[in-house]
């Protein structure tokens, strides 16, 4: 594709992500039924956590896809998109259990979606095994982030529990994948400055 093609297809993806109608891989959901009977705390907790991982997973969408679109290796590139593909089911399900909380997405989303983008083009430029760092990175990050999660859901919410853990079995895969593809480590000033970027993005997307 040329470059308008290009920025056309990257705006369509864009905009199925922000309006959560981008189809995943088509693996099912992981609750099998909604738990209703949680106290007004408890469904708040998870409504917040669910706001969180959403804003997440609207960011990973744009991560992988602004790495891929400079990415020159083909192999690599489709590691990338699949990846992405998988997150999907991420974003979709975040979306679904958080309409059961009765909880609404972060209005701050679009420019998690738009900064996320940027900065994985910017990591994807500096070539294939630094942008396999990133991912690496990113994935290991969001699985810490799962597991405090985890940690503070109320135990009633086995529902959210299920999604939560069956997302951290995939950000780890993920990260592994990247280390069999070949990643290379980022040095640790970097890996600092993501972890503050995510901090701010996640205790924004909380309350907004």
């Amino acid at each position: 594709m040329n470059i308008l093609d290009n920025f056309i297809n990257e705006c369509d993806i864009a905009l199925k992500t922000l309006s959560y109608k981008k189809n995943g891989t088509g693996r099912s959901y992981p609750v099998n039924q909604t738990n209703s009977n949680l106290s007004k705390e408890e469904k708040s907790l998870s409504a917040q956590l669910m706001r969180v991982n959403l804003a997440g997973e609207v960011a990973a969408q744009a991560l992988y896809r602004g790495q891929a679109m400079v990415c020159k290796n083909a192999d690599i590139k489709n590691h990338l998109v699949q990846a992405g593909e998988e997150e999907t089911d991420h974003l979709i399900w975040c979306k679904k259990r958080l309409e059961e909380l009765n909880g609404k997405p972060s209005i701050l989303n679009p420019v998690w979606y738009a900064g996320s983008f940027a900065i994985g083009a910017v990591f994807g430029s500096f070539g294939e095994k630094t942008s396999l760092g990133f991912v690496e990175e990113t994935e290991k990050q969001v699985v810490k982030h799962l597991e405090k999660h985890l940690s503070r859901v109320s135990k009633n919410d086995t529902d959210t529990i299920e999604i939560l853990k069956t997302m951290r079995a995939d950000e780890d895969m993920h990260a592994q994948e990247a280390i069999e593809s070949g990643s290379e480590s980022l040095s640790e000033p970097t890996k600092k400055m993501m972890s503050f970027t995510a901090k701010v993005m996640t205790s924004s997307s909380a309350y907004i």
